[in-house]
């Protein structure tokens, strides 16, 4: 009789451990996204894999479990507050139009990178952090996630310029200096504005890392005065990844990557791959919005 009931119990107990009775909330949740999930460990996790996307690894074709499932996560907080996390599995196309609608209605995008060489098509991977009540969080993350699967596959050339053809022609680099606020170098065909930040103090094994070691913002242009391209670089503390993505996206620049650059510095500082087309004063304008983040209060407030 003890054998019996001692085997209801680890029966009872690993039934417990496979899964948890779906909070009411949660299963809102799922049902406002169209989506499916489960309850476990206290998380709720809402699948988001990219079933309409056929992968090829270096001509291998490979299937959706392998890497291209998305997912976001939910968990109780404190002050009955949920905190969500995610890592979105998008097309080329469809990182900059999920971005927008992730930062427009009120989430922070904390990383874009890729986890893959030689896939096609490309494929980026981008992380969601957020927290609020989770209807409120779900519905925050409807308009990002309605769009993915749906946006064009045919690239829009330039974001910001409409179609170009940019090439080589006369750049006024000293209005592009003029707006910036900050003088570049010419190198070739190539006008570009680095600047540091003295404001940060960071340390590494005792050394000081300053704008020559790294710690800077840069923009490339390239091209003409009516067409041409920029590229480049911003540094951030933690509290001006937001304010700055929201900067570029709002004047038509695509973000290619967020992440790090060093691990064992302290402050953790953050770095932004930046890109568009169009025409340079207006690209030198999207630049300058970014960088008026930096520093700020306001990009400091609540962190």
């Amino acid at each position: 009789m003890k054998h019996e009931k001692l085997i209801r119990l680890v029966l009872f107990a690993s039934m417990c451990a496979a899964g948890q009775n779906m909070p009411a909330d949660y299963d809102a949740v799922l049902k406002s996204l169209g989506k499916q999930g489960d309850f476990k460990d206290n998380v709720l996790k809402i699948n988001i894999p990219r079933n309409d996307v056929k992968v090829a690894i270096d001509g291998i074709a490979t299937p959706t479990p392998f890497g291209f499932g998305g997912w976001l996560t939910m968990t109780n907080g404190s002050g009955g507050d949920d905190v969500m996390m995610g890592d979105l599995v998008l097309l080329e196309d469809e990182v900059n139009p999920v971005m927008s609608a992730l930062l427009e209605n009120g989430l922070e995008v904390t990383a874009l990178h890729n986890h893959f060489f030689f896939e096609s098509p490309r494929i980026f991977y981008m992380h969601v952090h957020g927290h609020g009540k989770a209807a409120d969080l779900a519905k925050m993350a409807k308009p990002a996630l309605d769009l993915i699967g749906k946006v064009s596959p045919h690239h829009q050339s330039s974001v910001s310029g409409g179609p170009s053809n940019v090439s080589a022609g006369q750049m006024d680099t000293a209005k592009i200096a003029k707006v910036v606020g900050h003088e570049g170098e010419q190198n070739g065909q190539v006008y570009k504005i680095t600047i540091g930040r003295p404001d940060i103090s960071l340390k590494e094994a005792g050394a000081t890392i300053n704008a020559r070691m790294g710690l800077n913002s840069w923009a490339a242009f390239f091209g003409s005065d009516a067409n041409s391209e920029v590229a480049g670089d911003v540094a951030m503390l933690a509290g001006e990844i937001t304010p700055v993505l929201k900067a570029l996206r709002a004047n038509g620049l695509n973000v290619v990557a967020v992440h790090n650059h060093m691990t064992a510095g302290q402050p953790t500082v953050y770095f932004l791959h930046y890109w568009g087309t169009g025409p340079a004063e207006r690209l030198a304008t999207g630049f300058k919005a970014a960088l008026d983040e930096l520093g700020t209060p306001s990009a400091h407030a609540g962190h």
